[in-house]
């Protein structure tokens, strides 16, 4: 077992490789570049879209705009946004968290392309509920349904790792070390509040996360920003620092410029999923009228995700100095940071987003691998069977530990993004062509709308 887990260790290091890691990227700007820098011009309106108290609600689809969103939301914010984080300071040094921001500032507009084709190539299921995602638009898009199934498979298998076990395995032990409650006991709550969500379908999942994760989010970027606002001269210091390493080569561990780089735009990718091809299967059950439309508000996902709320993990860990104590580890950065700046209060804190955090990954990648799963096999008894087994493991990842599953679930995660990124550089003449379409459509909105108001 332990050669097996060795195994698994060292094609985990390649599938998340320079090589992977410099395609996600690079996707990113080949898209960024072809569709005039997206992510800049239009976002004050896809945030106007995503905050409209107007939702769509005539168009097809099974959720609103926001719901989609916060469905996607809910499955990126994880572990990785504390923990992740900490450990790309870790490895790669202050720098690393430049490089994130680089790298969700190019996955936005990844993330924008994935969501055009999956609302064009969504389709209806046996139920009457929209199914969409790479596995569709590879096959009804690039004509290659190999490339689906595969995408299917891997994304229905980590599934369990990445948005379950590792998840759940992460609340127990916190739950544990913080406040000393039973592995078995987390393992309980996580299957019944997660069961009673996911058993009941996307569009439950949908009302459940659109109340929970602006709740979440809210609590850990005001608890954040506190931080921030009582050691506010120490703010100038940390960016500079970042910046300072970002480009120097320093790093706490690794020395080298590269380390910098790579770590900060792995764990950045690995926690708002550009380019891995999870999202936009939220994205294709949204409402709405163009797949233009719906792109704009997911791409938000890579705002809020990197460049917020990573950024205040990465920010005070920078101000609080703790990332020069080698001795730390990185599962205990963030709690230590905090605690320098509020005492025995700062780790229950970070412990409480962690709760938050990852519960929310396993409501939203629950959706997830059963739309994988609903691909590959259309039976409607098979789907619910999916559901079920899935929200059991909830238990066993909360309350044993299985390394080899949660490495295998690692490079089966890593591997997601191949098949889904071929779709993206093969289909980005679509996505231009929809995004013209969409831009067609904003501005004749804007000819009626001043008609409507001078008459």
């Amino acid at each position: 077992m332990e050669g097996l887990q060795d195994f698994l260790g060292k094609m985990s290091d390649i599938v998340w490789g320079p090589p992977l890691l410099v395609l996600l990227v690079g996707t990113g700007i080949f898209l960024s570049v072809r569709l005039g820098f997206i992510q800049l011009r239009l976002l004050p309106y896809a945030l106007k879209l995503v905050f409209s108290r107007n939702q769509d609600k005539k168009s097809e689809g099974d959720i609103s705009h926001f719901q989609a969103l916060m469905t996607a939301m809910a499955a990126t914010v994880g572990v990785g946004n504390i923990v992740g984080v900490a450990t790309a300071v870790v490895l790669g040094g202050p720098g690393a968290v430049f490089w994130m921001w680089m790298a969700g500032f190019f996955g936005m507009a990844t993330k924008y392309g994935e969501a055009i084709l999956a609302v064009k190539y969504r389709v209806k299921d046996a139920n009457g509920q929209m199914a969409g995602g790479p596995m569709y638009y590879l096959e009804h898009g690039l004509k290659q349904k190999w490339l689906g199934v595969l995408f299917a498979v891997f994304g229905a298998l980590a599934a369990f790792g990445i948005g379950n076990g590792t998840q759940s395995k992460a609340v127990a032990d916190v739950l544990n070390s913080t406040f000393s409650v039973p592995f078995w006991v987390s393992g309980v709550a996580l299957v019944l509040f997660a069961g009673l969500t996911i058993l009941g379908g996307i569009k439950w999942i949908g009302r459940v996360t659109s109340f929970f994760v602006p709740i979440m989010a809210a609590f850990y970027i005001i608890a954040g920003a506190i931080i921030v606002i009582m050691n506010i001269n120490l703010v100038p210091e940390a960016f500079a620092t970042i910046f300072k390493f970002a480009f120097t080569g320093e790093a706490a561990v690794g020395g080298a410029i590269g380390a910098a780089i790579r770590f900060g735009v792995a764990r950045g990718l690995f926690s708002n999923e550009a380019g891995l091809g999870s999202a936009p299967i939220a994205a294709a059950a949204a409402k709405t009228d163009m797949p233009g439309r719906q792109a704009l508000v997911s791409m938000t996902q890579v705002l809020f995700d990197t460049l917020v709320i990573c950024s205040i993990t990465g920010v005070t860990i920078v101000m609080s100095g703790q990332w020069k104590d080698t001795s730390i580890e990185a599962g205990a950065l963030t709690a230590t940071a905090w605690g320098t700046f509020l005492g025995d209060f700062g780790p229950i804190l970070v412990a409480i987003g962690i709760v938050f955090f990852a519960t929310s990954t396993i409501l939203g990648w629950g959706y997830y691998g059963e739309k994988c799963f609903q691909y590959l096999f259309k039976n409607p008894a098979a789907v619910k069977g999916y559901r079920i087994v899935f929200v059991l493991f909830i238990f066993v990842g909360a309350t044993a530990t299985l390394d080899v599953v949660w490495a295998l679930a690692d490079v089966l995660n890593g591997l997601m993004a191949i098949p889904n990124l071929i779709g993206l550089l093969g289909l980005s003449g679509v996505i231009i062509y929809e995004t013209k379409r969409f831009r067609k459509k904003m501005e004749e909105e804007k000819v009626e709308a001043k008609a409507q108001r001078s008459s």
